[in-house]
């Protein structure tokens, strides 16, 4: 088993090398008669792609998707959509001089392990070049989800800067390079940033995502838990070192009171005073916002020396040239909420496959 595929009645399997020709994927298991262009997809890519900022790597590239099947005057026709993104702006002269060395943090050194073999060119099949893959099959996942569902997603703390969640404002994550909703925050790691990146260096990330309008009943017990399968989604992206769900890891130091969240009677059904289980309840959504924070480690490549070894097992400095993010988190939002739409919209198939609704 090679598992390049996520998902199991929507279900997206991507192929392409970081310094290949193209990368693309195939998304499967979309219902029939849903409208969808190539513009629908591209609105989201255009959020995750390179080079909108200095805060992120300057390599140029359009991903402009192209829709290759699955698609007939305007909808989708419920067989395989095949996808594919060019890949324009390669240069991988930059990693001539890393082609027989390990760099520290990368899958270099575990890539040769299993395989014997790896392509150098800026990681490869392990490179965040992947990752628009999967915002690209998010859209799709989007779609099937509906306008019912709102998935939204913001970076909640760099290094060791965080947000005041006092002053969290959706609007603001528009209006900043970060996603940030704090707008006080966001001026203060601009010149954070500015530092890290002058001095060759790196810093990890805090994402939330959070999704509204998703009804109760949706995920299994055991086996099936839509919080289970979020986590797995989330710790698949590149860089994914941590996953929680609503209050996560807090919950370790509450009591049974404080993690309770209370109910009262509601117009719709049980009204829910607290949010510390992230809207989801023994594997199942409970009508909540559903709540979910991914941290997202300092990028890997640097122009700072570290200690490795070659695949001769020498001992060397490394220093990796090329263009690179000084936090690659800042990018991770719309491939953390495209993951948050895929598993949802599996979940909603799942789940009317199983009760008929």
């Amino acid at each position: 088993m090679s598992y390049n595929s996520f998902g199991q009645l929507f279900r997206f399997t991507t192929w392409g090398e970081s310094h290949g020709p193209a990368i693309g994927c195939v998304v499967d298991g979309c219902p029939p008669r849903i409208p969808l262009t190539a513009l629908d997809i591209q609105a989201f890519l255009d959020l995750r792609k390179p080079g909108t900022s200095r805060f992120v790597t300057q390599r140029r590239e359009p991903d402009a998707v192209k829709i290759l099947s699955g698609v007939f005057e305007g909808q989708t026709t419920g067989t395989p959509i095949s996808l594919l993104i060019d890949n324009t702006d390669q240069r991988s002269r930059d990693y001539s001089d890393i082609k027989d060395r390990y760099r520290p943090g990368h899958a270099d050194m575990t890539y040769d392990a299993k395989y014997g073999i790896r392509d150098y060119r800026g990681g490869g099949r392990s490179s965040a070049r992947e990752t628009a893959n999967r915002v690209a099959a998010g859209a799709i996942a989007r779609k099937v989800l509906g306008d019912e569902v709102t998935i939204r997603g913001a970076v909640v703390q760099i290094g060791e800067m965080k947000i005041n969640p006092e002053n969290w404002d959706w609007d603001t994550t528009k209006k900043n390079p970060f996603w940030c909703p704090d707008a006080t925050a966001a001026k203060e790691w601009e010149g954070y940033l500015d530092s890290i990146r002058k001095d060759g260096n790196s810093v990890g990330a805090l994402l939330e995502i959070r999704a509204s309008g998703v009804p109760a009943g949706w995920g299994a017990p055991v086996y099936g838990k839509l919080d289970s399968d979020l986590a797995m989604g989330m710790m698949s992206i590149n860089a994914a070192k941590g996953v929680e769900i609503g209050a996560g890891f807090e919950t370790a130091g509450m009591t049974g009171v404080d993690n309770a969240d209370e109910m009262r009677a509601g117009l719709n059904g049980p009204q829910f005073l607290s949010n510390k289980s992230g809207g989801i309840l023994g594997g199942i959504s409970n009508g909540d916002e559903i709540v979910c924070r991914v941290a997202i480690k300092p990028t890997s490549s640097m122009m700072q020396k570290t200690r490795s070894v070659t695949s001769k097992g020498e001992e060397i400095d490394v220093q990796t040239k090329g263009r690179h993010d000084p936090c690659v988190g800042i990018r991770g939002v719309p491939v953390a909420e495209a993951m948050m739409a895929i598993v949802l919209a599996d979940h909603k198939l799942r789940h009317r496959g199983q009760v008929g609704l």
